[in-house]
């Protein structure tokens, strides 16, 4: 079966094209911005423009336009193809490509100086939820001896200089490392932290 990944909640635009366990192609760009430009040329340029029965895409959390632009675009494909969708969470996949078979912490970047992070076990299964904090926080709640993503080294300069860091960006290619068990149907975005603004609905005087 034809598989296409996508992996947008980072600074990192990533797609891959798998048949069955076999790399037919993909496209890695660390691009900041400009995720909804880059994406849908991305997947068009891969071999059969990525057409494929089963599409796997990031649900965060990361970049909350970066994970909607993923899922929309998923979405949108899997329609058209009548392709099956399946999200995963995001840390997962960089906890996976950290390959440590130890338990391990990711941090990635949050949002206004937050830092996303989150455990994983030696099988790259999740050990509780995503925390968005501050680094001064991230500290105080610790890590496992391997951290990894595009936090790690800050993270990992703030502790005891005892961590192994691994700056790395989730990479859709991969996704055959990640824990089956993660890929799931329901693919509501996983933001890791409350709204910016309130609703104004809920700023109303009862």
């Amino acid at each position: 079966m034809r598989v296409l990944a996508i992996e947008t909640a980072s600074e990192a635009c990533s797609v891959a094209l798998f048949d069955g366990a076999r790399l037919v192609a993909h496209d890695h760009r660390v691009i900041g911005r400009g995720h909804a430009e880059a994406l849908v040329p991305m997947i068009g340029a891969l071999p059969d423009k990525g057409r494929a029965a089963r599409i796997c895409v990031g649900r965060g959390p990361g970049s909350f336009t970066g994970v909607r632009i993923g899922l929309a675009t998923a979405r949108a494909l899997g329609f058209a193809w009548g392709a099956e969708v399946l999200g995963y969470p995001t840390l997962a996949l960089v906890a996976a490509m950290a390959q440590a078979d130890t338990p391990v912490t990711v941090c990635m970047n949050g949002g206004h100086g937050e830092w996303f992070v989150a455990d994983f076990g030696a099988d790259g299964e999740p050990l509780g939820e995503s925390r968005s904090l501050a680094p001064a926080a991230a500290t105080a709640r610790g890590a496992q001896g391997v951290i990894a993503g595009n936090r790690a080294a800050e993270f990992a300069a703030l502790l005891d200089g005892k961590r192994q860091a691994l700056p790395i960006l989730p990479d859709a290619r991969a996704l055959p490392l990640l824990a089956p068990g993660l890929l799931t149907a329901a693919l509501a975005p996983i933001y890791g932290r409350g709204p910016d603004a309130t609703p104004m609905a809920g700023r109303l005087p009862a």
